[in-house]
Order: structure tokens, then sequence, then C-alpha cells
């Protein structure tokens, strides 16, 4: 484990502190918490880091709470990110002056001296290190002094493989099968700070959701950086529909998903495969950015306007109730109002089912930061607003068009502010609410008529 120690800022009588305050727990654990900002992948860590914790004898606490530990796992997809990340590991510090704080992650990867200045921070950890973060974090204890270990993960073609054995939610289980990317667009910063493209062993990621499958899930999402990519670095002509093949074999799981995905994904060969899969879910994230091939091509987006359309066609032709979500960008360096126009109209004429819609946020390092033409602030708070009020009427278009059907629900949980109504997800993401529901249906697939629409959920009766 290669590592770059600094003296921590904090005197060593503030870290005997740290010492006399693990040893007060009344049952003998000490305390850990965690915070986390960003994407799927993310989040499947820090449920990972948790069960290493626990392993070790610590017991999990919520964030708010006063805590031994603090683990921050960062985001640096946006400025924005770095400064929620910043206020996070400050939240940590007023809670408990004498804790020790990890900052983990993206935004650790990229700024790792900035995040190690940061009062009150002990241990710095990079994107692929999260493995190993319980050792540092003794260790920070342990030796009183600040450890930084952030490796070059351009140079790291190995995936950090994190597993989870116990989940908190027992319906669906999110599953990290790749990490990285290859792409390096012009606004994002995800291959230096994810490196480029690795991908779990396929024997392993069968071995785990069969685990899954034993502990009662129903339903795996696969998720990834670039989850497209799956295999890239594998032998054996292994790919994403290989594994999906794979994982239609296992028993117990009814449902797969993919996470985010790009158009060039689906081939008319990739189509006739997962086309007739029972388990895979016709619930698509398919990036987009831009309606506008000038803008995609500045982007360095490796498609067109109309090969992302005619990848949604092939999908809503041969997936029934196919339910597509995307990004857009707005306001990159050098959008005209014409470029913009082009956008609204060919998301207006489309009709994706939901679009997030992001202001570009220029990212030190990438290409985009330095573009000539940067958009005003006013300019792409209009846009998006124009896009956010065009992806309601698109929402409520797809929702509406679903009243009157019967679709499988699989059952999460009694909604915490109606009782007796329970909640649950199509096969193509769409939440409804059972107004006849029960207990017993938790963590079951039910069936339902949907009788209402009502903005960003169904309301349906138990057939």
């Amino acid at each position: 484990m290669g590592e770059n120690q600094m003296k921590i800022v904090r005197s060593s009588n503030d870290k005997l502190n740290i010492k006399k305050q693990l040893n007060k727990n009344v049952d003998g654990k000490q305390q850990v918490a965690f915070a986390t900002l960003g994407c799927r992948v993310n989040h499947y860590e820090t449920e990972a880091m948790a069960e290493k914790f626990i392993r070790e004898g610590y017991e999990v606490t919520d964030f708010d709470n006063y805590s031994d530990v603090y683990v921050i796992n960062t985001c640096s997809v946006t400025n924005m990110s770095d400064k929620k990340s910043r206020q996070i590991i400050s939240r940590a510090r007023r809670k408990n002056p004498n804790a020790i704080i990890a900052a983990v992650g993206c935004y650790a990867q990229v700024a790792s001296k900035e995040v190690s200045k940061i009062e009150g921070v002990d241990v710095v950890l990079g994107s692929r290190n999260k493995g190993d973060i319980v050792y540092y974090v003794n260790k920070a204890k342990d030796e009183q002094k600040q450890q930084i270990v952030v490796a070059e993960v351009l140079k790291n073609k190995e995936f950090e493989d994190l597993n989870i054995e116990e989940y908190q939610d027992k319906t669906r289980a999110f599953l990290k099968i790749q990490d990285g990317c290859n792409r390096f667009c012009a606004y994002c910063l995800i291959p230096y700070t994810r490196g480029t493209t690795c991908s779990k062993n396929p024997e392993k990621v069968q071995n785990e959701i069969k685990k899954l499958s034993d502990h009662g899930f129903k339903e795996i999402i696969l998720s990834g950086i670039h989850t497209a990519s799956y295999g890239v670095d594998l032998d054996g002509n292994i790919t994403l529909v290989t594994l999906l093949e794979d994982i239609e074999k296992i028993d117990g799981i009814e449902r797969v998903r993919i996470g985010s995905i790009e158009p060039s994904f689906f081939t008319d060969e990739v189509i006739e495969k997962i086309k007739n899969m029972k388990k895979l879910c016709p619930q698509f994230h398919l990036s987009l950015q831009s309606g506008c091939d000038a803008t995609l091509k500045r982007m360095n987006r490796r498609y067109t306007a109309k090969e992302y359309e005619d990848a949604v066609n092939k999908i809503r032709n041969n997936l029934k109730d196919a339910s597509i979500t995307t990004d857009v960008i707005v306001g990159f360096p050098g959008e005209t109002e014409d470029e913009f126009n082009e956008t609204y109209e060919y998301l207006k004429r489309i009709k994706l089912t939901k679009t997030h819609i992001f202001k570009f946020s220029p990212r030190k390092g990438t290409k985009a930061s330095d573009m000539p033409d940067q958009v005003d602030g006013t300019v792409k708070e209009k846009r998006s607003k124009d896009l956010i009020e065009l992806n309601a009427k698109n929402e409520s278009e797809f929702s509406k068009s679903l009243v009157g059907r019967e679709m499988d629900v699989l059952v999460e949980q009694e909604v915490p502010t109606k009782k007796d109504i329970f909640e649950g997800y199509t096969r193509n993401y769409v939440k409804v609410e059972i107004v006849n529901g029960n207990e017993d249906m938790i963590g079951k697939i039910v069936n339902c008529k949907i009788e209402e629409a009502n903005g960003d959920y169904l309301t349906g009766k138990l057939i």
C-alpha cells in the first residue's frame, strides 16, 4: 500500500482526546457515519465500505449523529459537487471536532492536496483505494498522522472488487460491474477521477447475483461509470450482452436493469439478442447531452443526433413499454440560440420519458473549461427552465399512456406518509402507489391495474 503521509494540522493532544472518546462508547463499539454524494456507483461503494467497518467491530450510525469516524464519499462532477463535499466535511467536524474524518472518492482523487488542507481531514483516499478505508482510518488514529493515498488511476487497470454481503433493501440491489471511462468528453473529469475502463470478472458477478438471489432479492441493477464498455478489458469476447445472457439463467432473480448507457450499444445484433430476454427490464438511461450535432461535436460525444434517435426507435420498436430517460447539458460553450432551439425541438419530437437538465459547469482540467464563447449564466437559467417545462409535459404524457393498463409492480414499502398504501416500481421503472395493498406484498411482484397518473407516480389497484 503506497502512501504519502503528511503531519496532521491538529495537535497530538487533540488526538489523545480522540482515543478517550473512542473508549467511552457504552457497548464498546466505535461509531462510523457515512455521507455519499454523486452516482449510484458511489452509493454502492459506500455500502461496501460500511460492511468493512462492521466486520472490524464498528457500528454504523446516522451522519447527523455524534460519531467517532466520519467517511465522506465525495463527488467531483461539478464545481457544486466539490463545494458540497467541503460543506459536509465541515459538518462532520462540527459534530465531533475529535473525530477521524476520511474524505474519499472523486474529489479526493483530483484535488488531494486541496482536500488534505481542509481542517479536520485525517484520511484522503482516491477513487480506487476505498477497499483499504478501515486500515487507513485506524492507521491515522494510531500513528497520529494524516494519511493520503491516491493512486494514479489512468495507469491502474485493475477493477477494485468491493463486495456487499448484507443489503438493507431486500427488494432490489445495485451491483457494480464496471468502473472508469475511455471517452474523455470535453466537459468531463471522470477519466481523471475514475481512470480508464475496467470490469468485474463475470464469474464473480454471477456468484454475487446468486448470493443476492439466495437472500431474497428479485431485482438487480448493473451499475458502472460507462456500463456499455463492460468486458472490453477482459479476455474471451466478454461483453455486457454475454453477461446478460448468463444472468438470464440464474434462478430467483426476476428483473435486471442496466445503468447509464450510450446509443452506440444498441446495434441491430444487440437488439436481436436482448429483445426476448425475460429478465431485462425495458428501462434505459440513454445519455444524450445535446440534440444538436455541432454541440455534440464540441463535446466530443461519439454519435450524432440521428444515431441517437435511431437507437431510441430500435428500443421502442422491439421492447414493449420501453422507458428511456436521458441527461441534457444547456449552455455548453458556443451553444447559440439556434443550437439550443435545435435541441429543444429534438426533445419535443422524440418525447423521452424523463430528461435530467444540467447547466454547464466548467471543470478545471477539462477541454471545455478553456473553450471560447462561454454562455452567460442568465441564458443557461432560461434554457434550463424551458427544458424543465418541456420535460414535465413529456413525462406527464408518458404516465397518462399507462392508465388503464395492467402492469407488474415490485412492491418495496408502505408509503411513509400514507397509511395502508404501498409503493413499488413497474418493469419500466414507473412508481406505482397501490391503494389496496398489504405488508405481505413487500418484496413480491404483483399485478396491478393502473387507474390514475399523478405527476411522478401512478395509482393502481391490486388485481
